[in-house]
């Protein structure tokens, strides 16, 4: 035991002088124990998702729900459409097509758009300088560690400047984003659905899958490959960041720009949107080195899962608050200065749990590495790091946290995470049922991978989980569940 927690505290120096040595050839090896479990987590056992009927199910029914929920907010004043009798079904089903069809077709401006921000990001992303980031030890590699280039925060403030200087110059003004809604969600869908086949037949052909099914669509679905790159781009890495929070940013700039060009001015429902939604990008981007120690960058493949909700789904259904807001007028929502209040407060709490929980888990994997200098980027909250932290010891040879935010639950980001979701419909009370969508959906989400991550924990560490149970034990809200 003791020589496996030596070799977790070996390390090779940080990349930094070299950013384009993605690769350490440093191989940390776990106990015995440890690599037996491992490699029962890198076979496939069992369909998730209900199968291939199931993710079939999600691949055809979610794009279809996305038009639904958009055309019932522009079309149908935020109200869910439905027939009026038997004999509307037909005539009731057509014109929500029409709307998709003319509303938002894939149109010349659409892809030129769509295309050229996927373009920009991984330009940005590769030429720009950043911190090299040492992953974990990836068991499908033979425990050898991958170097991740983390420099989305110089991307993200240099597009939001490249944005400003086309905004105000009047080459691509950012109303255009909300006001071609439909037409963009339609090319995203379609880059979700072109990537996610595509790699999976390149990753097949290359001799590169992993922990593969046998069944076609599910394969495509969970994904092929493991750690895809270009060149100096973590391409699950870059997608997770660069384009999903990024759209979601700058839909809501472009919901306020549309009021105050109406109105103005801009609501402070829709600051409130702008605040959040940029409090997301810039926590992403600035705690970008904390994402290669999580469980989706050193296990989960890059399929359909991935690909599309990041394309497509996140960017296109998190945000119809501001979609609602920036097509109705600012009377239907107004709020008194005492629920402004409530609603800044309860984002900005929820936000300090959610990014100094995530620091702190990230930070003590790390220090397990022997990693004790940090990346120093804006804002650096207080009780971000902890300090000689207890843990649990486990036969594999990694550490469970039991400090911080993590001995009161075992997934505080979780909650922390679903209230800022929750707080993203508040904005505009009870107008429409819609923009709860995102909150609704991401509860459901994380109760499904709690329970997917709880069973893979229980497999990898045995009694050591067991004992873990023990000392939180609270799954989500301490003390309520």
């Amino acid at each position: 035991m003791a020589g496996a927690e030596e070799g977790l505290r070996q390390r090779t120096k940080p990349s930094n002088d070299n950013p384009n040595n993605l690769q350490v050839s440093r191989v940390v090896v776990p106990t015995a124990e440890g690599m037996k479990r491992d490699q029962e987590l890198d076979k496939h056992v069992e369909y998730e998702f209900g199968g291939p009927w199931g993710v079939v199910a999600i691949m055809t029914g979610f794009p279809i729900l996305m038009y639904y929920l958009w055309i019932c907010l522009v079309f149908y004043d935020g109200q869910l459409a439905h027939p009026s009798s038997t004999d509307d079904i037909v005539p009731f089903l057509w014109r929500m097509w029409e709307h998709i069809r003319v509303d938002a077709s894939p149109n010349a401006y659409a892809w030129r758009v769509y295309t050229g921000l996927i373009v920009y990001q991984l330009f940005l992303a590769w030429i720009m300088p950043g911190y090299m980031q040492e992953g974990l030890p990836v068991p499908s590699l033979g425990y050898r560690t991958l170097m991740y280039k983390c420099n989305a925060i110089g991307c993200v403030y240099t597009t939001m400047i490249t944005a400003a200087v086309l905004h105000y110059t009047g080459i691509f003004r950012m109303t255009e984003i909300i006001d071609n809604f439909g037409h963009l969600m339609t090319v995203a869908m379609i880059y979700g659905f072109g990537v996610s086949f595509f790699m999976y037949f390149i990753t097949v052909a290359t001799g590169n899958q992993i922990r593969m099914s046998g069944n076609f669509i599910y394969d495509v679905f969970m994904g092929a490959c493991l750690n895809p790159r270009i060149g100096p781009v973590d391409l699950k890495m870059w997608l997770e960041v660069r384009i999903p929070w990024v759209i979601v940013f700058f839909m809501s700039v472009s919901g306020a720009c549309k009021q105050y060009e109406q109105y103005g001015y801009v609501t402070p429902n829709m600051a409130f949107m702008v605040l959040a939604t940029w409090l997301y990008l810039n926590a992403c981007a600035k705690g970008e080195e904390c994402i290669p120690q999580t469980w989706d960058m050193f296990h989960e493949k890059w399929g359909f899962l991935v690909i599309f909700w990041n394309f497509a789904g996140v960017p296109f259904s998190y945000i119809y608050s501001v979609v609602y807001m920036a097509s109705h007028d600012p009377s239907k929502y107004r709020f008194s200065t005492p629920t402004y209040v409530a609603l800044y407060t309860t984002l900005l709490t929820a936000y300090y749990i959610w990014d100094t929980s995530m620091s702190q888990k990230s930070r003590f994997k790390m220090q397990t590495q022997g990693i004790t200098t940090y990346r120093k980027t804006f804002p650096q909250l207080p009780w971000g790091t902890l300090k000689n932290p207890s843990y649990i010891q486990t036969a594999h040879g990694n550490r469970l946290l039991t400090d911080g935010w993590w001995r009161y639950s075992r997934k505080p980001n979780y909650v922390a995470d679903w209230v800022m979701s929750l707080t993203w419909g508040l904005c505009q009370g009870t107008c429409s049922a819609i923009p709860y969508f995102y909150s609704v959906f991401f509860i459901v989400v994380l109760i499904h991978r709690c329970s997917r991550d709880f069973e893979r924990c229980a497999i990898k560490y045995g009694k050591d989980w067991e004992k873990y149970c023990s000392i939180v034990k609270w799954k989500f809200i301490p003390y309520v569940y």
